[in-house]
């Protein structure tokens, strides 16, 4: 293989690493199911299952949390052939809402990805979360988001302004 294809199939699975954070960021279940083979497997520790099932299972754990963002650092991803392993590195803030009022949780660790290209289409077959590190601490979110003024707070769900400014550009599709 030379390295021109080797370096466009790590982008296209790093693509998939990218998305998946978007769509569970977004809570956009029809992305996320999209970037699983039909037969893919999760483990994310609390949940170890196909993928079709960890889609039903983390929406609802989503629904409890206000905000969350995963910031995806380094990626390695080593091909061979049709197949690939990845070691994402990731940092996740969620706002979490308790009884003493919100709460901000991050979670640090990597995903272990196995990607494979089926016809011609590179998509996750398995996904492990290891989890390095959390921390918990009161929220000090200052905006004031039911009086916004002129900025753009982020939402869940294709109201959030990124939906409109990728697909206007015909660059993006789920």
């Amino acid at each position: 293989m030379d390295r021109l294809t080797i370096m466009a199939d790590k982008l296209e699975c790093a693509e998939l690493v990218i998305r998946m954070a978007r769509a569970i960021d977004r809570c956009d279940a029809k992305l996320l199911a999209s970037l699983f083979h039909p037969d893919a497997t999760d483990d994310h520790g609390m949940f170890v299952g196909t993928a079709r099932d960890f889609v039903d299972w983390v929406m609802p754990v989503l629904a409890t949390m206000k905000r969350t963002q995963h910031v995806i650092g380094q990626v390695l991803i080593e091909v061979d052939g049709d197949f690939a392993a990845g070691e994402s590195y990731f940092i996740a803030h969620h706002a979490l809402e308790g009884p003493d009022g919100e709460t901000f949780m991050i979670a640090a660790g990597r995903y272990l990805d196995r990607f494979e290209r089926r016809d011609g289409v590179w998509k996750i077959s398995h996904r492990q979360a290891v989890f390095d590190w959390n921390s918990t601490s009161p929220m000090t979110d200052s905006f004031d988001r039911d009086n916004p003024g002129p900025s753009t707070f982020g939402v869940r769900g294709e109201t959030d302004a990124s939906y409109a400014h990728l697909a206007g550009r015909g660059i993006f599709s789920g």
